[in-house]
């Protein structure tokens, strides 16, 4: 089957650039028709015959062919699954990936778990992307349409370019014989967020890719109307939507597998998926007002070049091996075809906006700094700025191993003092956003809709200091947090009133009916809400405690009003690795709280592939989590390794995900046609 898997890539890579040129002599048709227009009386008769004649048969042969590209590269992810999961130990990189012991779930993870396999699954997630696209528009959008595809097919060119030549999925074993086992899937990935983590944060990366494709489209059209925004603000929601889950899958699984006790630790690859996140927050903020006010037309349009290119960007810094990271893969020479390709698209890109920089002027300017304008612009400004500092010192070690001969590393304290008043900024304006008024925001108007929210917030302030946090920032995020939670509660309480007054309602019906009704609304204060209880978990990483021990059977430690006795160390088997389970209880005021097993795990024992891994366990509360994992054992002394954390309020972050992904599902979610 390697061979039809390779065969299937070679076609797609065939078609894709016969696409290419099909549809360039198709779109330079269409340029020189347009640019005839103003010209002699004997252009514009050709115009004529050309427009009444409808001659659109290369259009339809080019989107027909970028229909087939995706099929043909469909068919090769399916056909490197089946031989994942069929253990085809002949082809290298099932034999690198997986082995007989690898649990059919991680069989399928293994897809996207190796340089090869991920780059066929961004490729395949493209053409799904594209496909769905051609099939959206086939009778709308006629003058985008050409160039949208041109763009989506030139990715994706790309790309086949790197499997085919660079990394192929499908290269046999180089070996006169074929293994009988292959070398297994790393134990780090052996977790069930990991196996969902990658894909969706592939879904956001790759979605990016539909608005950058509309928006160069735009730009070679000259329509850089709201028109072109409109058309892409779902496909925008859409893959910001799937880059935050895939976020916080990957902070959720650093919880809970790397054993650290954090979820975040500014890592490069953090960064790389934490930069396009936000620009295209900025972006989904930004196109609200060219949608209303059609300003910021060139802002929009760099914000949109900029996600795609950091999302290009993010995939050079996980596969070049240029940056030291746990999540990264390792070195590879194609890292500097990435580069070449991201250098190339902000070549063309810069040139198509400072070419068209007459039509992107704004008419209307912003008449007041008291205004819904002024907010969403400052906000974009936080959020670029915030980016352009994660950028700085995600590249720093590089720079510096380039000019000055050694790498200095940039620690998490840089981050945090840049990362903490920039992010209490942009939570100010979550709750200052919402009460402004468009153009100009009256005094009294500023009285009435703040009086209330800065009462909540000055109030959680003082409560919270009696209760003994003296700390500047936990103080200040706090107090924030219930402002902002305030300034919400206003917007839906005024909501619900005014239809309960108005339709007698009562105040669910009226909740669920005036969020049906403006979903984009309410449902971007839902997402808002869920980033106040984020910053509510935040709070937490400030009261952090922990101890490490080395215990025997029978022993105790204490730790933040806890009582931890290692009760029983039991050695099981299992398909592919041996476990040494450690039954930890755990008391408080001499009461049983919980049990906790954390485990001490050797993947293919007895083998020169031996692999130590330690799978914590924790106990999860609203106030605190317990936090233990066992790092080590000397089991023929019977002494081991056992570190607790007590972590407060992490539970707040999860919560606050649920909150951002049920807001975008709501402000995504199509209404119906007779609303």
């Amino acid at each position: 089957m390697a061979i039809y898997g390779a065969t299937l890539l070679n076609l797609a890579l065939g078609l894709a650039v016969l696409t290419q040129i099909v549809l360039f002599m198709y779109s330079y048709r269409l340029v020189c028709v347009s640019s005839d227009r103003s010209q002699n009386a004997s252009s514009k008769e050709y115009i004529s015959i050309h427009v009444r004649r409808r001659d659109e048969r290369l259009f339809h042969v080019g989107q027909r062919m970028a229909l087939g590209v995706s099929m043909l590269v469909t068919l090769a992810a399916a056909t490197l699954t089946v031989l994942l999961v069929k253990s085809a130990f002949e082809v290298d990189y099932v034999a690198h990936f997986t082995s007989k012991e690898t649990p059919l779930l991680y069989k399928f993870a293994a897809l996207w778990a190796g340089q090869a396999g991920s780059l066929l699954f961004w490729l395949l997630i493209l053409s799904i992307y594209s496909a769905v696209v051609i099939f959206q528009n086939q009778r709308k959008r006629s003058d985008l349409m050409p160039h949208v595809i041109v763009v989506l097919t030139g990715v994706q060119l790309f790309f086949l370019f790197m499997v085919n030549f660079s990394t192929n999925p499908f290269t046999p074993v180089n070996a006169d014989f074929i293994p009988s086992d292959g070398l297994g899937l790393n134990p780090l990935l052996q977790n069930f967020a990991m196996a969902l983590h990658p894909p969706t944060l592939y879904l956001g990366y790759v979605g990016f890719t539909v608005p950058f494709a509309f928006a160069i489209a735009a730009l070679v059209v000259r329509r850089v109307d709201a028109a072109w925004v409109r058309g892409i603000r779902r496909w925008t929601l859409f893959a910001w939507l799937w880059q935050s889950i895939g976020i916080i899958l990957g902070g959720w699984w650093a919880y809970n597998e790397l054993g650290w006790g954090g979820y975040w630790a500014w890592d490069p690859v953090e960064n790389a998926s934490f930069m396009p996140w936000l620009t295209g927050t900025a972006f989904v903020h930004s196109i609200i007002i060219q949608e209303k006010k059609e300003m910021l037309k060139t802002w929009n349009m760099i914000l949109i070049i900029s996600t795609f290119v950091l999302c290009i960007f993010g995939t050079y810094i996980t596969r070049s091996g240029a940056v030291s990271s746990v999540h990264a893969f390792t070195a590879d020479k194609f890292g500097q075809l990435f580069l070449a390709f991201v250098l190339v698209i902000i070549a063309i890109s810069a040139y198509l906006v400072i070419s068209r920089r007459q039509v992107l002027k704004s008419t209307k300017r912003m008449e007041s700094m008291l205004s819904r304008e002024s907010g969403f612009l400052f906000n974009n400004v936080i959020f670029v700025s915030l980016c352009f500092a994660v950028f700085w010192g995600t590249l720093f070690p590089l720079i510096s191993l380039k000019l000055m001969g050694r790498e200095i590393s940039v620690s998490i304290p840089f981050y945090n003092q840049i990362a903490i008043p920039i992010g209490l900024l942009l939570l100010t304006l979550a709750g200052v956003g919402p009460l402004l008024a468009w153009r100009r925001t009256s005094k009294e108007s500023l009285i009435r809709n703040f009086s209330i929210p800065l009462v909540i917030g000055l109030g959680a302030i003082a409560v919270f200091f009696v209760m003994g946090i003296k700390s500047i920032y936990p103080l200040m995020t706090l107090g924030l947090s219930f402002f902002v939670l305030g300034t919400i509660s206003m917007e839906f309480y005024r909501g619900i009133r005014s239809r309960t007054k108005r339709f007698k309602e009562n105040p669910f019906t009226a909740l669920v009916a005036m969020t049906s009704r403006n979903r984009s609304r309410y449902g971007g204060y839902i997402v808002h809400l869920g980033i106040v209880f984020m910053f509510i978990g935040f709070v937490g990483k400030a009261f952090d405690s922990e101890v490490e021990a080395t215990m025997s059977r029978g022993d105790h430690t204490e730790l933040a009003g806890y009582k931890f006795t290692l009760e029983e160390v039991v050695e099981k088997e299992r398909p592919n690795h041996k476990a040494l389970v450690a039954e930890l209880t755990v008391k408080k005021d001499n009461k049983i709280v919980d049990t906790l097993n954390p485990e001490f795990r050797i993947y293919f024992p007895r083998t020169n592939r031996e692999q130590q891994h330690s799978e914590l366990d924790l106990q999860t509360g609203i106030m605190a989590d317990i936090y233990t994992v066992f790092s080590g054992a000397d089991h023929t002394r019977g002494l081991y390794a056992i570190k607790i954390m007590i972590n407060p309020l992490v539970w707040w972050v999860w919560l606050g995900g649920y909150f951002l992904v049920a807001g975008t599902i709501i402000a995504i979610w199509p209404r119906k046609k007779k609303e």
